[in-house]
């Protein structure tokens, strides 16, 4: 495709899919990075694609919403699982979550290890298929969302450690299908990597900046290009916090 065939309303359905995600992981990427826990995403994502994979192994409906079921249960447990490990062993959590995350890896290539088109499944899980995204799929994301942002202004910091993994896991079962695993990751912690350096008035609207415009570009280029849509997302997402982290504070504000 060519600029002068260009069609925005293209990819319209996956930008906003893009934002839908990014109102609810820049709040909580910012947690993440506070908590020190920074591999909990890329972990509760990939326990709740093994439950997509597991679903899919015992023959549900790709399309139903039993498969939004297995994986939101998948990734609750998941979260239960760390709040218990965090509690009982704090100092090791990071290497749990990371062990938990191989494990969910694991287990997905073995139960596809059988299936023909089990490759192609799970390249769709880790990778995504943001450009194929239709706006009747956005219905329950958007309610996932809607409810997830309303927790956060309301609660917050008053989460405690259950209420913010358990909410953790409804905002990535709601995204994973959706975006896949590494642009859920790259979603969740990029943006806030990126303006760690500013106040904290500044660091959401510009994470959001970030987002949205790495979402906009990686689209762009694309549709244009014919290029994957998960990866160049997650490049430009990484090049415009490095913009706007080196035009930042030298030193970590509070």
């Amino acid at each position: 495709m060519n600029a002068s065939s260009f069609d925005v309303l293209i990819f319209a359905p996956a930008f906003l899919a893009g934002i839908l995600v990014l109102l609810t992981h820049i709040p909580l990427g910012a947690q993440v990075l506070k908590r020190g826990i920074v591999f909990i995403d890329l972990a509760i994502a990939q326990i709740a694609a093994l439950g997509v994979i597991v679903a899919a192994f015992l023959g549900l409906d790709p399309e139903g919403w039993m498969v939004q079921v297995a994986a939101g249960i998948a990734a609750m447990s998941g979260a239960f699982l760390l709040t218990w490990t965090e509690k009982k062993w704090p100092q090791v959590q990071e290497a749990l979550i990371g062990a938990l995350f191989v494990l969910a890896a694991t287990g997905g290539l073995l139960l596809v290890a059988h299936n023909p088109h089990g490759g192609e499944h799970l390249q769709d899980l880790l990778s995504g298929q943001i450009l194929w995204v239709g706006y009747s799929q956005l219905l329950m994301p958007a309610i996932g969302t809607a409810l997830i942002v309303v927790l956060l202004f309301f609660f917050g910091e008053r989460l405690g450690r259950l209420g913010f993994y358990m909410l953790f896991a409804l905002a990535v079962t709601a995204s994973v299908q959706l975006m896949g695993v590494y642009l859920v990751f790259a979603s969740l912690i990029i943006p806030s990597l990126g303006v760690r350096n500013f106040t904290q008035r500044k660091r959401l609207p510009l994470a959001f900046l970030i987002g949205a415009g790495g979402y906009a570009v990686g689209l762009l280029l694309s549709t244009l290009f014919d290029l994957p849509a998960g990866a160049l997302i997650v490049w430009c997402l990484a090049l415009l916090a490095i913009v706007i982290h080196a035009f930042g504070p030298a030193q970590e504000n509070s």
